[in-house]
């Protein structure tokens, strides 16, 4: 017998099963490896479930809509007293649009006074941005009653109301810089130092309520089934 070729082959063998044995692990660590992740995604799947069963956080969500309801319906009464927007009024209707709600900004204007286009263009911009503060506009010239009685003396004058009594006024563009270049930030910013608007939180809550709405209305059905 050849001793060299009994080696050589024995060798091979051991080589072979040296591989052999590689393949199995490398194989047994995929499985393993597989095995852990299927568990970890069915923990996941079961603590989900657990998370969506959770009464209080459905508690939490349900108070999140009726809050988000409420602030629509408030919304929608705002605009039926004729919030948001910019609008004039007539001397005859002013008394009932300052009496008519909690916070009213006005403005009396003369239509030959630039500054008062200026302050005109800023007012509507907020009007829509602000609904729960009405913005209106009062020729000075039509109402020589309510000039006089609210010691109107220059223009632009704008007068702040609040369940229709005058709370406070600013004339001119003295509180805005004194320059006609003032921003609408500016003009909001003075608005708000005043209390006669309030900082607006930077989501929509009216749209975010009516996407939960037709949502919930989705999973029902499933279930069932300026410028001047």
């Amino acid at each position: 017998m050849d001793t060299d070729a009994v080696k050589s082959t024995l060798s091979n063998l051991a080589f072979g099963n040296v591989i052999a044995a590689a393949a199995r692990n490398y194989q047994k660590e995929l499985l393993d490896q597989e095995k852990a992740q299927a568990s970890s995604s069915v923990n996941e799947e079961v603590d989900l479930d657990e998370l969506m069963d959770d009464p209080e956080l459905e508690k939490l969500h349900a108070d999140r809509i009726a809050a988000l309801k409420k602030e629509a319906e408030k919304r929608e009464a705002w605009k039926k007293k004729g919030h948001g927007e910019y609008r004039e009024v007539t001397e005859g209707d002013f008394l009932g649009e300052v009496t008519g709600s909690e916070k009213v900004i006005c403005h009396f204007y003369h239509n030959e006074f630039y500054r008062c286009k200026i302050m005109d263009k800023h007012l509507k911009s907020l009007s829509s941005k602000h609904v729960d503060t009405k913005f209106i506009k009062l020729n000075a010239e039509n109402a020589p009653f309510f000039v006089a009685k609210l010691a109107v003396k220059t223009l632009p004058c704008v007068i702040l109301f609040r369940q229709g009594v005058a709370v406070d006024r600013f004339v001119g563009f003295q509180d805005l810089g004194g320059k006609d270049d003032f921003s609408t930030r500016t003009l909001e910013a003075l608005l708000l130092k005043k209390g006669i608007i309030d900082k607006k939180k930077d989501e929509d809550d009216e749209g975010e309520y009516q996407e939960s709405t037709r949502r919930s209305v989705r999973s029902s059905a499933v279930a069932d089934s300026d410028s001047d």
